[in-house]
């Protein structure tokens, strides 16, 4: 009875899963529902998708000789090339990789950008070890690592309180095109996925309710899949 009365004082998270999408749809969809937060019209809403096709992505901090192939080259290998508006370096994004992009309230989370990114780190920590994978973090670096090998990236914005962008887990994506690019502009570290750790198939949807559950877990929120309306639905 106790634990029912918590669950129904429990703040909502909106799940909404997009498939595969293209940047820059998703990235106008953040947009709309962050104008929504900020208005109070929606809850928190956690969004779920993988990039197709493949982009990599330069951040407000991003350095050109970080981009290891010619624009040219990515274009040639159906890879798409976007400067965005979150922080942090250059990433890469495609098919394989969980990506999260949270839109929350932070006046009712703390209203602190570390704190938050630290939650984010910590809801991939939860969500590998499901696993049996012991991910954790390194000083000075923002991300979550296994070894010396990053296996998630973590990039926001917050406006007003409110948040875009967020997280990508490499579960299963191709990690040779990470050669194209030097991570997050770190030169001495390697990235690995969650295939690669397990030495098996994992499928993307394997790793969805894991990473649901430890970002209800850290936020504190009660999730609730919810549908995406027509005019941005998955590809």
């Amino acid at each position: 009875m106790v634990q029912s009365l918590l669950v129904r004082k429990m703040s909502l998270l909106h799940i909404q899963w997009l498939g595969g999408i293209d940047y820059a749809s998703a990235w106008e969809y953040q947009q709309h529902l962050a104008q929504q937060r900020r208005e109070g019209t929606i809850p928190d809403t956690l969004l779920l998708l993988e990039h197709r096709p493949p982009v990599v992505t330069l951040g407000r901090s991003s350095r050109a000789e970080h981009l290891l192939a010619s624009p040219a080259q990515l274009q040639q290998m159906g890879i798409q090339l976007i400067e965005t508006d979150r922080g942090g370096d250059i990433t890469y994004h495609g098919p394989g990789q969980l990506v999260g992009y949270p839109i929350l309230d932070l006046r009712q989370h703390g209203r602190d950008v570390h704190l938050y990114l630290r939650q984010l780190e910590e809801v991939v920590i939860l969500a590998l070890g499901h696993f049996g994978v012991a991910g954790h973090r390194k000083e000075g670096l923002t991300g979550v690592w296994v070894g010396e090998e990053k296996v998630a990236a973590i990039g926001v914005k917050v406006s007003h309180w409110i948040t875009m962008h967020g997280f990508a887990l490499n579960v299963c994506p191709n990690l040779s095109h990470f050669t194209l690019i030097v991570p997050c502009g770190i030169r001495d570290k390697g990235v690995t996925s969650l295939q690669s750790l397990l030495q098996r198939e994992v499928p993307l949807q394997e790793a969805i309710p894991p990473v649901v559950g430890a970002f209800a877990q850290v936020f504190n929120l009660q999730p609730v899949a919810t549908p995406v309306p027509a005019s941005f639905a998955p590809l």
